[in-house]
């Protein structure tokens, strides 16, 4: 059974579709999409190229450069983890994603002055999570530890 077929059985039955980070990603996904691909798509259609099962990866060169699509995936996943950090604390959170064309660089959010969020990419042409609850576990990581800094430091985050 393919990574879809399984996303697909289930979607409705799946607590992970009603999160809001799911929920926050596919509205990214669609929102990055500017040739309407994704138009009529389930969410498991659409959330498929997330995930990176080991035999996906195995597919992939270990070596490569990132296309259009997987730079709009990283960009969506830092997107929607910058948009939950606006509904928890009310402050406007800006994600920058810049790459090479090597696909190796950074991933930022901030909200004021503050830098809430740091992460280096690497080998982004193998961009991917597990599973969508792999995928989601990342993000509250990344969201908890953005929430703590702005907590810590709330003047500047202010600013």
């Amino acid at each position: 059974m393919t990574v879809t077929a399984q996303l697909a059985a289930e979607p409705a039955a799946d607590p992970i579709y009603q999160t809001d980070f799911i929920k926050e990603m596919l509205r990214q996904t669609r929102a990055l999409d500017s040739y309407g691909q994704w138009d009529g798509k389930a969410p498991p259609q659409i959330l498929d190229s997330y995930v990176l099962t080991r035999e996906r990866k195995r597919e992939i060169p270990v070596i490569g450069d990132p296309d259009d699509q997987i730079v709009a995936r990283v960009k969506a996943f830092h997107n929607a983890i910058a948009v939950l950090i606006e509904k928890e604390c009310g402050l406007m959170a800006v994600p920058y994603v810049m790459l090479t064309h090597e696909g190796f660089g950074r991933a930022l959010i901030v909200v004021g002055k503050l830098l809430v969020m740091e992460r280096t990419l690497r080998d982004v042409h193998r961009f991917g999570f597990e599973s969508l609850s792999k995928m989601k576990t990342e993000a509250d990581k990344y969201l908890s530890v953005a929430l703590e800094v702005i907590g810590k430091y709330p003047e500047v985050a202010g600013m």
